[in-house]
């Protein structure tokens, strides 16, 4: 080790063995025994597409169906991320469905708009038209009562 100096301490054994005693005498490790659980000796089956040479060791064994368990589980994963996906599909197509009835709604109430907003127009040109008659009566009204007034004179 190097000390602040840069001078090299040389290597004692004895203080090795007492800086480990020291070190483990600080802190105990806390170690529970664990309860010995016996191994199955059924184990699970492989999945039905897949099976076991004879020539492989039983560690490539284990190995090989460990791997494809874990593959087989996330296969089943994605198919059920699958039934979720199906669920949305039907969600879409049930909203497409009440989206195209809400379209003919909205086709027929524009309709509507424009067949109140064609009487309105006709209505106002007709009300307008009425306007301009009666003013030109009243027009005529008073330029013939003006001149019945200068003709009494």
């Amino acid at each position: 080790m190097r000390t602040q100096t840069g001078a090299v301490k040389q290597f004692d054994p004895n203080r090795l063995e007492g800086e480990v005693r020291e070190a483990v005498q600080q802190s105990h490790p806390y170690i529970q025994a664990l309860d010995l659980v016996p191994r199955t000796t059924v184990a699970p089956p492989v999945p039905e597409y897949v099976t076991h040479r004879d020539d492989v060791s039983e560690i490539g064994r284990l190995s090989a169906e460990a791997i494809v368990k874990e593959y087989e589980e996330t296969a089943k994963e994605i198919e059920t991320m699958g039934e979720v996906v199906k669920e949305m599909v039907q969600r879409c197509e049930q909203l497409t469905s009440s989206t195209s009835a809400m379209l003919k709604d909205i086709q027929a109430t524009a309709a509507r708009y424009r067949k109140e907003g064609k009487r309105m127009f006709t209505e106002i040109e007709s009300c307008s038209s009425a306007t301009d008659e009666v003013r030109r009566m009243c027009e005529a009204f008073r330029d013939k009562l003006a001149a019945n007034a200068e003709s009494s004179k």
